[in-house]
């Protein structure tokens, strides 16, 4: 274990914002965890552990326990009689690991193409985008805990996943994510269920025939609607987006006819977040300080420059804030506000 100290840490955050580390240490081996977690536990100090940094904001004072990169790799493929199982370590990109089903004509992950981060993060958060969640493909997650120093595996029906939730945001948020299966199918159809695949599809006037296909249409579509990484610092989709009951929804879209808004199953409907910051609140482009509203899709808050943590929590929370004033709809963050010395 090669420990580092006082390392800044905006730069292993997609939003580039984040005070310094007391410590910092890297971890490519899972074996590693168990000698980062009993320093930790003798210094009697947090552990935060950090995949690709893109769905996380740190604070301006920084971290002042262990913070733990996540670069543990590796990525195996097993025929199973349901279908493709890949197994692969919680450091490896999201996105070429989805790219990489893709071009082996595996299908399932093709809809959450473009996703920045690493693998470990997605049972977290529980991804979703264009229909699909991850949450549908996971077999098992190996997680480490560093608590009693012990590794295990978690099946799917043990991490309680919920819409961006899971039990690694509640009650097992100190358990590591180390690796993660994934069941993919060799025949299987394109989920183009949502509008904005419908409409891609429907001007090119032609079916997705292969999961490349799909990738191909959802990376098209998250082009226009979110900010380039390496120009813009960003979480992506800051918050969620609220579900509520058929009756409130139904109060406001009688007072908002253009609301947008989808099912969402047990008697509930999703509603377009980004529709209400741009068109009932009128927040689309609003800054405070260096941090601002995407002009391109409203759930999404950027780093435009030297934007502090302060200046995006004052911003969500005036989002928040005016939401809830204005349709008395809670919203909550999808993006994680890491406090120092927390997780």
């Amino acid at each position: 274990m090669k420990l580092e100290e006082n390392i800044s840490l905006a730069s292993f955050t997609t939003f580039k914002i984040g005070g310094k580390a007391r410590y910092f240490t890297r971890v490519r081996e899972v074996a590693e965890l168990e000698e980062v977690a009993l320093f930790a536990q003798k210094e009697k100090l947090p552990l935060l552990v950090l995949g690709g940094g893109s769905n996380v904001l740190l604070p301006d004072e920084g971290f002042s326990g262990v913070v733990v990169k996540m670069d543990v790799l590796g990525i195996e493929f097993n025929e199973t009689k349901k279908g493709t199982e890949i197994v692969v370590g919680a450091g490896e990109s999201w996105d070429e690991l989805v790219a990489l089903a893709a071009q082996k004509e595996l299908w399932g992950l093709e809809n959450l193409s473009g996703i920045p981060g690493t693998v470990g993060g997605t049972p977290i958060q529980n991804i979703g985008a264009y229909g699909v969640e991850v949450a549908e493909l996971i077999v098992w997650v190996e997680v480490f805990d560093p608590k009693t120093g012990s590794m295990y595996r978690m099946k799917k029906n043990t991490c309680k996943f919920g819409y961006r939730d899971s039990v690694f945001k509640h009650k097992a948020k100190h358990l590591v994510v180390t690796r993660a299966c994934f069941l993919l199918a060799k025949k299987g159809l394109p989920a183009i269920e949502y509008r904005d695949l419908r409409e891609y599809f429907a001007k090119q006037r032609s079916a997705p025939q292969t999961p490349s296909d799909v990738r191909a249409a959802v990376l098209s579509i998250r082009s226009k609607k979110f900010p380039d990484l390496t120009k813009v610092g960003t979480a992506g989709s800051f918050f969620k987006n609220p579900i509520v009951s058929k009756g409130i929804h139904a109060r406001l879209k009688k007072r908002y006819p253009d609301l947008v808004s989808f099912p969402a199953g047990f008697g509930k409907m999703k509603l377009s977040l980004a529709w209400i910051i741009d068109h009932v609140c009128d927040l689309k482009g609003i800054r405070v300080g260096d941090a601002g509203v995407s002009g391109q899709q409203a759930l999404v808050l950027c780093n435009f420059g030297n934007a502090t943590a302060v200046d995006v929590r004052a911003l969500a929370e005036k989002i928040i804030s005016s939401v809830k004033e204005k349709t008395g709809v809670v919203v909550e963050p999808e993006v994680r506000l890491i406090e120092n010395s927390t997780q």
